[in-house]
């Protein structure tokens, strides 16, 4: 009796991926880039003034294979006194993410939003650890609103192309 009840479900948990359920994985995270600049060591050390710090953020999707894409987060944090870089910071936090029977018209969104955003996190790690080795001051990123930097370029690439389709991610 007992192997009759295994058996379907055994079988129904098969079923539940060749039935075309859509699935959506984190698979791997890891840092892609990572480059520490002190151009002005040791000099600027002795400048009393507070820094003025700048962030740039970017994303980016690719597939890879079929259901496989990779998203990346990349900051670049510029750090000045004066007109002199103190330090600048750019790093990259990749992920794999299995992108499975979803939607054509999900998939931009999940790279552009869902990805990003369980990124981030580790990108704000390892940015922060790297400044605390240069002996400096931690600064940590703020958080971010992934889904509005991607309503704005949905907007800014709507603007440059008025009879534009739905964007994708490259």
């Amino acid at each position: 009796m007992a192997e009759h009840n295994e058996t379907p479900n055994a079988a129904n948990a098969g079923a539940t991926q060749d039935e075309g359920q859509p699935s959506f994985n984190l698979q791997r995270t890891y840092v892609k880039d990572l480059s520490v600049e002190m151009p002005n060591a040791p000099q600027i050390f002795l400048e009393q003034e507070a820094p003025k710090v700048g962030v740039d953020l970017n994303i980016s999707a690719e597939r890879i294979a079929d259901t496989i894409f990779e998203a990346t987060v990349t900051a670049t944090v510029t750090t000045r006194i004066n007109d002199k870089v103190l330090y600048i910071v750019e790093g990259t936090q990749a992920g794999i993410f299995e992108l499975a029977n979803i939607p054509q018209e999900q998939i931009d969104p999940l790279l552009g939003i869902v990805c990003p955003t369980m990124l981030y996190p580790y990108l704000r790690a390892t940015i922060a650890d790297a400044i605390n080795r240069t002996s400096l001051p931690a600064l940590h990123l703020t958080e971010v609103n992934f889904q509005q930097m991607y309503e704005q370029r949905l907007a800014e690439q709507g603007e440059g192309n008025a009879d534009a389709q739905q964007p994708t991610m490259q």
